[in-house]
Order: structure tokens, then C-alpha cells, then sequence
């Protein structure tokens, strides 16, 4: 993955976050303190997600963008 505007970088650390505060949760006494650290982790994997779903948007855009400028160069 390359690192564009810090992205790739903050997709990593939100990855490592999510299995490091269930771990983390676990070791901790008591129901209500799990459940804080299993919300930090359901937050980290929502903004992967959020990362994934643009990533691919933007693949489409860039593969229309690119028939676009193909249109464009046959027709002249």
C-alpha cells in the first residue's frame, strides 16, 4: 500500500488497534471496562472500513476517468 497524505499510516495503526484493545478489554476486571475497550476497537475497525470503501470509489473513478480520456483521444 502506498503512503499517500498519512493514510496508509493511520489505516495501519487503526488495524493493530482493534485486536490490541479486545486483548486489552479482556485483561481487564469487569463488564463495563471490556465494553469500553470493545468500542474502541468496533471505532477502529469502522474507520478501516470507511478507508476500504473510498479506496474503491476512487479505483472506479480513476477507471472511468481513464475510458473518458480514451473516448476523447479517438475521437479526434
Amino acid at each position: 500500500m502506498e503512503e499517500r497524505y498519512g493514510l496508509t499510516s493511520q489505516i495501519r495503526r487503526a488495524s493493530i488497534s482493534i485486536p490490541t484493545n479486545i486483548a486489552e478489554g479482556c485483561g481487564r476486571e469487569g463488564s463495563k471496562e471490556l465494553s469500553r475497550f470493545l468500542q474502541i476497537a468496533l471505532g477502529s475497525a469502522m474507520e478501516a472500513e470507511i478507508y476500504d470503501s473510498l479506496q474503491k470509489e476512487v479505483s472506479d473513478i480513476k477507471k472511468m476517468l481513464t475510458s473518458f480520456i480514451k473516448k476523447l483521444k479517438t475521437e479526434s
